[in-house]
Formats: structure tokens, sequence, C-alpha cells
């Protein structure tokens, strides 16, 4: 694998600087990355990283531009007409709906290894120091009198594999069925004390607002927060189990075709796979692909018994229809006045 990105690497980089020096093209180039939120940190300095290998591999400079809010929504912004060159956005469905408008062929999720995967994340649960609601698993989410802060899964990717999660952990319980399930979640959403609209903005809520005992978070975005604001204000609990969570990438073909960056963006998504890449995730507490800088960071990163999307539901696109689509089970159990 590692021979295979770094011969593609090469012969990108090369078709890259015939294209443009063929072009005649100015030096100077815009390329926008349309991200969720909880990325913005790791891709500042992705970017600059990334810009100064193109620049010596080229001699070209590139004004790399980022745009972050709840992954749903950035998908909807790509389709509506944001130029993104790229999308590396929380799921893999929100993708798809850029597909379905014609801006990304369909199997990008071929394009790149680990099906367009760079990099993986879990599901934790933070809470204040000393955990004072006694808070362990998914099961203590139910309970009364505990007040969640998670965003929401109509509008952002961190809250879908939340809310797949907690569904997930109710099958997997002894005897566990959809109708265990359903009831679980809805039990669990009715603890829902502020569903903000995206995670960075429910981190806000929690972390900087005081509100709600825990909230249901990325790993890495849990463990970002809890090196700035310090571990004398937040614990961080990891469940017995979590869905694997798979953030995607793809190039917007309609865009980079059009403004002459397909190379450039080939480049930059292939960067992420990079060591160099890799190792900037993990610093960012995003989990690597790559087991050798994996295993450089066991420190921080605890084995986790995970499942995935396509084992428990399907994969994302039955799991959109059944449980997020407009009156599907999440409008259904939250609509629910208990």
């Amino acid at each position: 694998m590692k021979m295979q990105l770094k011969t593609l690497m090469s012969t990108v980089l090369l078709l890259g600087g015939m294209a443009f020096g063929t072009a005649a093209q100015a030096a100077d180039r815009q390329f926008l990355n349309v991200s969720y939120d909880a990325t913005r940190e790791f891709y500042d300095e992705f970017n600059k990283s990334f810009g100064q290998y193109w620049k010596s591999k080229t001699g070209l400079s590139v004004d790399f531009k980022q745009s972050h809010g709840g992954s749903g929504k950035q998908a909807r912004s790509v389709v509506d007409g944001l130029k993104g060159d790229v999308v590396t956005l929380a799921l893999a469905n929100d993708i798809e709906e850029i597909v379905k408008s014609g801006q990304i062929q369909k199997n990008w999720q071929k394009e790149f290894p680990h099906n367009s995967a760079p990099y993986t994340s879990a599901i934790v649960f933070m809470v204040r120091k000393g955990n004072p609601k006694g808070i362990k698993d998914w099961s203590d989410l139910t309970k009364s009198g505990v007040q969640i802060i998670t965003p929401n899964p109509k509008t952002g990717g961190l809250p879908r594999w939340v809310y797949l999660s907690a569904w997930g952990y109710a099958l997997k319980q002894p005897g566990g069925n959809e109708a265990q399930a359903k009831e679980f979640v809805g039990k669990m959403y009715h603890n829902v004390k502020v569903m903000d609209s995206a995670a960075r903005a429910s981190m806000t809520t929690f972390a900087e607002r005081g509100i709600g005992d825990v909230l249901l978070t990325w790993e890495n975005e849990a463990l970002v927060t809890q090196k700035a604001l310090g571990k004398g204000k937040f614990d961080i609990v990891y469940p017995s189990m979590t869905i694997l969570t798979e953030p995607s990438v793809a190039i917007v073909d309609r865009t980079v075709e059009k403004n002459g960056n397909k190379w450039l963006a080939q480049g930059y998504i292939n960067y992420l796979y990079s060591p160099l890449g890799q190792d900037m995730a993990a610093r960012h507490y995003y989990r690597p692909r790559n087991p050798e800088i994996l295993a450089k960071y066991s420190h921080q990163f605890p084995k986790l018994k995970t499942f995935t999307i396509d084992e428990v539901f399907g994969g994302w696109a039955k799991a959109q229809q059944t449980h997020f689509a407009n009156g599907a089970i999440f409008d259904q159990i939250y609509n629910t006045k208990r």
C-alpha cells in the first residue's frame, strides 16, 4: 500500500506539473476544502504543510480556504452551489448527496484507500470532572435526571454516528431487537437538554456555557478540548462499544474540471494518506489508518470494541432512509412526548 501511494503521488505530481506548465496558468491558485466542524485545527495545519510540499514540487503557490459547519449542511451547500475543490465530510452519505447532484463521480469511494476514509474516530462521553452523575456506558444516558448535549442528526454528521452507536449498543445487548433499540434510543433523546446544529456548537454549549451533564462527541474533539481547557474540568468516558466512525473525503469533480485543480485535488487527498499526513492526523487526535503511526500513538488511543455501519445497518444508504429521512425513526422517537 505504501509503494502504491508513493507511486501514485509521484505520478500525480508529475502530471500536475505538466498540466499546469503546459497551460501556462498563473502560479497562485485558490483551493477550497468544504469540511465539517471538528476538523478546523487539523486542516489549518495540514493546508500549510501541504502548501509547502506542493510548492516545492511544482513551484506553485496555493491560497487554501476552508468552509466548516454541520456535515449535512455542508453537503447541501455544495449541492446548492458552493464551489469546493474537495469535500472532507463526517460520513459517506453526505458525499452521496453531492453525487446525486452530478458533481462527484459515483465510484468516488474507490478512488482512494479504505473507501476514501483516511482516518477514523470514535464516539465518547465528555463529563464534568469527577463524573458526578456516574456515567459509564450508554445505558446510563437513559437514567432520569441526566442532561445530554448532542447535535441534531438532521443537520450534522457526528450526531448520526451518535444515534447509530446508541442503536447498535441496544441491539447487541442480550435479547436485543429493533423494538427495544427504538425504545432505548427514544429514552436517550428524551434526556437531550440542548440539540445544536453541529458538533462544535454542542462543544461550546457544554464546555463554555456549562450546560448539561454529558456531551456525546467525537473522540478527537473531546481530547482537543480537554487539552485546551485542562483535565481539571472534564473527564472522558469511553463506552463499552462504539460504532467505527469513518469520515470520508472526495474530489468535487465538476469543480476541479472547470477550474483546473484536478491534479492539485488529487495530490491534496493523497497527502492525507502519506506518513506525514497520517502523523498530523494523529497529533490532532484522529485515528490514522497507517498501522505503524497508529501504534506510535497507542498511548492516546485506547483499544475499543467497535461495530461498523455495514455490519449493523446495511450501509449508509439504508441507515439514512430508515432512521434520518423525513418521517423516519428519528423523527418518530424525537417528536413523541414521553
